[in-house]
């Protein structure tokens, strides 16, 4: 089976192959199960063989299990000598322990190097399911990004998206006019909602370096492709920034990647677990987007396996297009398990050995029903596969081990540290600073100018003449009092809070213009 991955043995006795097609391992794939059937080892063992021919693959950790990748099985394990009767049954002569090149990631930098991108990459789309916008609120959020494009503000982390938030929020009567209505609630709901995702450590996902695609789809030096495993033991304490940013990864690379047609082997093969977290409670545009970025990135070489519990958790649309499947058993306790085991069984071409839907309902742990592409994609008919052995460890690595390997990595330091540059929030603030000293400049310029009776009497022509009568110079110190008194109150309010609102609204229209 050169140009397929072995995945264990079916038939009779278990001895018939069962492998995927490499060719047609781009037309995607499911991998579902209730917990405890092997779906982990599963995931294992296809990484393995990817891997093993040349592919990089990126997977999420959820357990923490799938370390074991990055070092080959041991002769001392307690299965060691189960994992070689199952070998032999099943005519895997080629079984042997080895490990696989490894690199890990973690959106916290703790186990892994550090995963970033930003905000303008992740887009107002995948920003407000992260953030559980209403439709209002992604309007805004919606605006925001307009004006970060037309005023050339850089929106790189939060608080570039905070600072922006804010500046609409002061300006908000002018943008509504051209906008529609920005409302100071809405403002605020986005801001607490952004305040949420950095208590959950949302903000360290935002900023630069930004990682680059190409670091995903490495080979080392024997041809082997790349397991990029990223941590997400974690990371599934906030689903919603879990899903969001695996979302925006295969976004990123059905946008960037070129077409290549049908290749002899995918480019780069997308892990997606726990599946029903992106479709839980997901808007119809979110929905229709997964759908097409499903349906099209096969055609730039990237195949997307999806592994979930059950199949009803993918949408109809989507589970259409998953032609590999590996179904481990569905337990049928309930009349809703009974009316989901029936429709999983529906999906499969059948095999006239045996139910499927009886098989899906029976199989052990460690086996599957499977059904691959065959010649011309034509999927294959089902069979009760007994799932190989993993060749490398079962179970996580040491603390220890992790931590050499991520300094002997090849992308050790290269996204460690964080780069802060010039962006939207040093931008707006140098302008808010450059209005305030423009207004303080104004207000001192009123406050030393000439008083209104300075002026008069100093433009004054001085005359001696007759001595006026005494009541008609009591009305001219009547009226110059009264003008006295008008001008201080003028000064005064000029020096006041409503004077420096009123500098502050003229600079505040130039600002605007700028």
């Amino acid at each position: 089976m050169a140009d397929s991955i072995f995945l264990g043995g079916g038939g009779e006795e278990y001895g018939t192959p069962q492998g995927l097609k490499l060719n047609y391992a781009n037309r995607h794939g499911l991998i579902a199960g209730a917990t405890g059937t092997g779906k982990t080892v599963t995931l294992q063992i296809l990484a393995e063989g990817f891997s093993n021919a040349g592919v990089p693959v990126i997977l999420a950790d959820v357990k923490g299990d799938l370390s074991g990748l990055a070092k080959p099985g041991s002769g001392t394990h307690k299965l060691h000598d189960a994992f070689s009767s199952r070998a032999q049954k099943i005519g895997f002569a080629d079984f042997r322990y080895h490990a696989c090149p490894v690199t890990f990631w973690d959106l916290y930098g703790e186990q892994g190097h550090p995963v970033r991108t930003t905000v303008a990459e992740m887009g107002p789309l995948l920003l407000s399911r992260l953030l559980e916008l209403s439709e209002a609120q992604e309007g805004i959020l919606n605006i925001a990004f307009r004006l970060a494009d037309e005023e050339a503000l850089p929106l790189l982390d939060l608080k570039d998206l905070q600072a922006l938030l804010v500046w609409i929020g002061e300006n908000r009567a002018q943008l509504s006019l051209r906008y529609g209505n920005v409302s100071p609630a809405s403002i605020g709901a986005i801001q607490r909602r952004l305040l949420v995702l950095e208590n959950q450590g949302g903000a360290g996902l935002f900023g630069e370096p930004a990682l680059a695609l190409s670091d995903l789809m490495r080979c080392d030096a024997a041809g082997k492709g790349m397991v990029n495993i990223l941590a997400a033991d974690k990371l599934m304490a906030a689903p919603g920034l879990y899903s969001t940013f695996l979302l925006w990864l295969l976004s990123e690379l059905f946008e960037e990647l070129p077409e290549v047609g049908d290749p002899d082997k995918p480019r780069l093969v997308f892990f997606f677990d726990e599946a029903h977290l992106l479709f839980e409670d997901a808007p119809k545009a979110l929905v229709d987007k997964v759908e097409q970025v499903a349906r099209l990135i096969r055609s730039k070489g990237v195949g997307i396996y999806f592994i979930t519990q059950n199949p009803a958790d993918v949408p109809e649309d989507i589970l259409g297009q998953l032609g590999n499947r590996i179904q481990h058993a569905l337990r049928a306790f309930t009349a809703k398990d009974r009316k989901n085991l029936k429709l999983a069984a529906e999906t499969y071409r059948e095999n006239p050995r045996f139910p499927t839907e009886e098989a899906i309902r029976e199989v052990g742990v460690g086996e599957a029903v499977t059904s691959m592409l065959q010649k011309k994609g034509v999927p294959g008919v089902v069979e009760r596969t007994l799932i190989r052995p993993p060749s490398s460890q079962l179970g996580p690595i040491t603390a220890a081990e992790r931590s050499a390997m991520l300094k002997a990595s090849d992308m050790a330091g290269k996204y460690d540290k964080p780069l802060d540059r010039r962006s939207a929030y040093e931008i707006l603030g140098q302008r808010a600073m450059a209005a305030a000293q423009q207004a303080e400049a104004a207000e001192t310029e009123a406050e030393q100018a000439p008083q209104p009776m300075a002026r008069e009497f100093n433009a004054a022509r001085r005359y001696s003449g007759a001595r006026v009568s005494r009541s008609t110079s009591k009305a001219h110190r009547q009226r110059d009092s009264f003008t006295s008194a008008m001008s201080e109150a003028v000064i005064k309010e000029l020096k006041g809070t409503t004077g420096r609102r009123i500098v502050r609204g003229i600079l505040g229209s130039l600002f605007k213009g700028r």
